[in-house]
Formats: C-alpha cells, sequence, structure tokens
C-alpha cells in the first residue's frame, strides 16, 4: 500500500502544488492587468504561465522524484530527465519574460514618440525586433549548451572540443560565409538606420512596404499584397529607394500627351481645383508646366505634393483620372490627333498626280472619337 500512496503522493502533489502556484500568480497578473491599462506589461507576461508551470512542476519533481521510489533502477535517467525538462522550459521562460520586458519598453516609447518622430519610432522597432531575435538564440544556444553538458560523455569531451574550437570556427566561418554576411548585414541594418520596418521602399522596380527584417532576410509587401522576400545583404551592397528616409513629404509628377492647342491656362485652373477638393493633398505646392514637344504633340506635366508615399499614389492618380475626364468633355480638341491623308496615285498620263477622290494635299484632322 506503501508503494502505491507514495508515488501518488508525491507526483500528485507536485502537480496540484503546480496547478495552485500557476493560477494564484496568474490571478494576480490578471488584476494587475486590468488596475494598470496604461501598461501591457502584465498581461503579456500571462503569456508565460505555461513555461512557469512546467518550470515549477518539473523542479518540484526533480527535488522529490527521489522519495516516490518509483523505478529505482532508473533513477539516473529519470532524474536526467527531469533536468532537460527543467532547462528547456526555465530557458522558454526568461524568452517569454524578456520579450514582455521588451515589447513594454517600445509600447511606451511609441506611445510617447510617434506623432513626433514616426521615422525614430520605426527605427526602434527594428532595432527591438532583431535585439529579440538575437536574445532568443543566445538563451536558446545556452540552454541546448546546459543540456549537453549534463551527459558526462559530453562533459569529457569538453577538453576535445576546446581544442579543435579553433579549426571548427575556421571551418564553420568558411562554410556559412553568406550566412555569416547576411548575419552581420541584419545587424548593420538594425543599428545603421538604413532601413526600418515600416518604411516605404522601391526594390528592382518593385515599390511596397518593409514588413518584417530578420537577421538574414528582409520581407517587403507590395502594393497588390504579394511578399517579396531578399537576403538583408542585398541592401548593404546595391542600391535602392528608401521613400521613408528622413521627411516622408513627397513631391510626384503626372504627365499628359496633348496636342498643341491644349488650353494651358485653364488646365493650370483646373489643376487647383481638383486638388483643393483631394484630401490627399497636403496643400504645401503644385505647377503645370509644358516640358517636351514633338511634332504632333507637346508632353505637360504637372507637379503636386502630399505628406507621404501613400497620399502621393492617391494624387496623382485622382489628379490624372479628372483632368483627362475634363478635357474629353470640355475641351476634347486638346487630346492627342492623328493627322491623315490619302495615297496619291502614280502619275497620269498628262504627268499629273491624282488621288482617291482628295487632293494629296488636304489633309484632315479627325479626332480619336470621331474614327
Amino acid at each position: 500500500m506503501d508503494d502505491v500512496l507514495r508515488p501518488l503522493i508525491v507526483v500528485g502533489g507536485s502537480v496540484v502544488l503546480t496547478l495552485l502556484i500557476g493560477w494564484a500568480t496568474d490571478l494576480l497578473l490578471r488584476k494587475a492587468d486590468e488596475r494598470h491599462h496604461e501598461t501591457p506589461l502584465w498581461g503579456l507576461l500571462r503569456r508565460a504561465r505555461i513555461p512557469y508551470q512546467l518550470v515549477l512542476c518539473a523542479a518540484l519533481l526533480r527535488g522529490s522524484y527521489v522519495e516516490a521510489g518509483v523505478f529505482p533502477d532508473h533513477r539516473t535517467g529519470i532524474g536526467r530527465t527531469l533536468t532537460l525538462v527543467l532547462i528547456g522550459s526555465a530557458a522558454w521562460l526568461v524568452i517569454r519574460i524578456a520579450a514582455a520586458v521588451v515589447e513594454t519598453t517600445y509600447t511606451r516609447y511609441a506611445n510617447a514618440r510617434y506623432h513626433r518622430d514616426p521615422a525614430r519610432v520605426r527605427r526602434v522597432r527594428t532595432q527591438v525586433t532583431l535585439i529579440r531575435r538575437v536574445v532568443s538564440a543566445i538563451v536558446g544556444v545556452v540552454a541546448v549548451a546546459a543540456m549537453l553538458l549534463t551527459f558526462p560523455a559530453m562533459r569529457a569531451a569538453g577538453a576535445s572540443l576546446l581544442a579543435s574550437a579553433g579549426i571548427l570556427g575556421i571551418v564553420a566561418g568558411v562554410a556559412a560565409q553568406s550566412t555569416l554576411g547576411n548575419m552581420f548585414a541584419g545587424l548593420q541594418i538594425a543599428f545603421g538606420d538604413m532601413v526600418r520596418i515600416g518604411d516605404t521602399v522601391v526594390v528592382d522596380g518593385e515599390w511596397g512596404t518593409v514588413e518584417e527584417i530578420t537577421l538574414t532576410f528582409l520581407t517587403v509587401r507590395t502594393w497588390d499584397e504579394r511578399r517579396i522576400t531578399m537576403p538583408v545583404s542585398y541592401f548593404t551592397s546595391k542600391p535602392f529607394e528608401n521613400w521613408s528616409r528622413g521627411t516622408p513629404q513627397m513631391t510626384g509628377t503626372v504627365f499628359w500627351h496633348l496636342d498643341h492647342s491644349a488650353p494651358l491656362e485653364a488646365m493650370r485652373d483646373r489643376l487647383r481645383d481638383i486638388l483643393r477638393e483631394c484630401p490627399a493633398w497636403d496643400g504645401r505646392a503644385y505647377n503645370l508646366n509644358v516640358t517636351d514637344s514633338t511634332p504632333s504633340t507637346m508632353e505637360v506635366r504637372a507637379l503636386v505634393t502630399a505628406k507621404d508615399a501613400d497620399d502621393i499614389w492617391t494624387v496623382r492618380v485622382e489628379v490624372r483620372e479628372r483632368m483627362i475626364r475634363w478635357l474629353a468633355e470640355e475641351h476634347p480638341y486638346a487630346l492627342p490627333r492623328v493627322n491623315t491623308a490619302d495615297a496619291a496615285l502614280p502619275p497620269g498620263p498628262d504627268g499629273r498626280r491624282s488621288s482617291l477622290g482628295i487632293p494629296a494635299a488636304r489633309r484632315v484632322h479627325s479626332h480619336p472619337r470621331e474614327r
């Protein structure tokens, strides 16, 4: 009877005590979260309740399983397994707590500075994300090393591993040259402020927003919701456009190819009216000029401004569409026209050229809508 009650009391008591302590801790964190709405720390710490309970249960069982007298022939194996679980859950708990503290610090910083300096907030966000990944990787490596050192054979091989560490490091460095290059490039991006999460960039002719930055790759979300994943070393070795660098304000251009008789002054007035009705225009500046001319058309360029890259796109497409519609309705002669003429026939017996009903010298201007 004692052989049954003792394991039941030891194991069951450890599990029940773990559940009670975990429930009490979660209750305290929940009340703290309800009481302090200005910080998300307590709510984020609640996400660590599973590794917290694993640490408690593994620690209690590791300290009391000998008293249970269960499987005495496998005492060493059971003890080592519980130790591995304890180390792994402790590393998990440390990562969750560190993530909660870092996220809380960033949230406070972002709430205080986002409206004054959004570019700096995005820079800090990028740095915090990469630092958190580095910390998680370091904790994971330390945890794995601690697990390996629980085996006597690994401790005995420690001296030989340290002796060959230099050679292995050289071999690993040569084999993982590109990976290490991307890792260092990721750190350079994080602390060099070249590109940040949320920046609007143009890479290989694709326009999009930086969605994710890791130590090895960077993801750009394009305007049509595609994701372009590129190695971070690309951004340290090749030129790219960063529209969010410095001030987010932008100047955009809209081009039209029109007939030489287009009413430029009326177009300037119409451009002003269109911009006043466009919420995306920031009101800083606008202009309309002829920038080029060909024998059949002239190129008219409008300059418009907006507070960021998204708004400048909206302003450009609205100005282009509304101006073309206005020209087609009010000044159709201003749209490009095609010069046409009948083909001349070979000279007749009298040496005079004739055409199909119309003299060759006569030219007819026809609007595309009339053809």
